[in-house]
């Protein structure tokens, strides 16, 4: 088989990937086009753009408030988890201390135990200290969750970056602190976003633990807003999809401003070590 051909079949595989990845997409972007309760029978081609439909299911679904608390939580989560992924994963990628392997590959077990295996008891947990139907009973857990994954991620990176470069900075008189943030960490900028856009998408369509720990409606997320709605509307499929459109949009905005990082963060090394 020549090269030309292999590159066709190649070509031609991918694309037809992409085509059956992008269809159910489109079709539920197209659902949602149609007139608010308008009945459909499966993803038939609206008449029109009835934009009005996203504005019904905003209002209907009290998404302002669902979207509000999403981005509080989301934010508090990357911000909180990206803060200690970094220290700790320079800690472990770049300093040698003693049990430094023992508590990394303990730290990593916060990646193999499935969440649904302990939300029951971490619910009990946060209800003895008062904090279940809070943010807090949303942010503190995928925190403690995510800093497992952020670490070992971190770590890859601080891992790949030359020891001469962090020798040379210890001569010039820098201390850690400032090794980390001023001279490893502007160059992994890609590894750094990455991991925000991860941790993002993650905290964004948690809806298991927004389940079990938030009972007012004012504090439930987008997810969990948007199967309230679902269960309220489960006829109206139109205004179901205008309403999983609004949740999904936040992500998909994100992965656009921030794709030629995230790629560069995937390719250039961030999980090396």
């Amino acid at each position: 088989m020549t090269r030309t051909a292999e590159r066709v079949i190649t070509y031609v595989i991918l694309i037809g990937f992409s085509i059956a990845a992008l269809l159910p997409i489109l079709g539920v972007i197209g659902l949602a086009m149609h007139e608010p309760g308008e009945f459909v029978s499966g993803f038939g081609l609206p008449d029109g753009l009835h934009l009005d439909t996203f504005t019904y299911a905003w209002e209907r679904a009290n998404f302002s408030t669902y979207v509000r608390s999403s981005v509080i939580v989301s934010v508090a989560v990357v911000a909180f988890s990206t803060f200690f992924s970094i220290l700790a994963g320079y800690a472990f990628g770049t300093m040698r201390f003693k049990g430094a392997t023992f508590l990394f590959y303990t730290l990593l077990l916060g990646m193999i135990i499935p969440f649904e295996a302990v939300v029951i008891p971490l619910y009990y947990d946060l209800r003895e200290f008062g904090l279940t139907d809070s943010y807090w009973s949303l942010i503190l857990p995928q925190v403690a969750l995510n800093v497992s994954f952020g670490t070992f991620w971190m770590r890859a990176y601080f891992r790949s970056v030359p020891a001469t470069l962090i020798d040379a900075a210890h001569i010039d008189g820098a201390t850690s602190w400032r090794i980390m943030w001023r001279v490893l960490l502007p160059p992994g900028r890609p590894a750094v976003v990455t991991l925000m856009l991860l941790l993002f998408m993650w905290s964004w369509n948690e809806f298991l633990l927004a389940l079990v720990m938030i009972q007012s409606d004012e504090l439930r997320t987008a997810p969990l807003g948007l199967a309230f709605f679902v269960g309220n509307r489960s006829t109206d499929y139109v205004s179901l999809a205008a309403g999983a459109v609004i949740v999904a949009i936040p992500v998909v905005a994100v992965y656009l401003a921030l794709q030629r990082d995230f790629i560069r963060g995937m390719f250039t090394g961030a999980l090396r070590g």
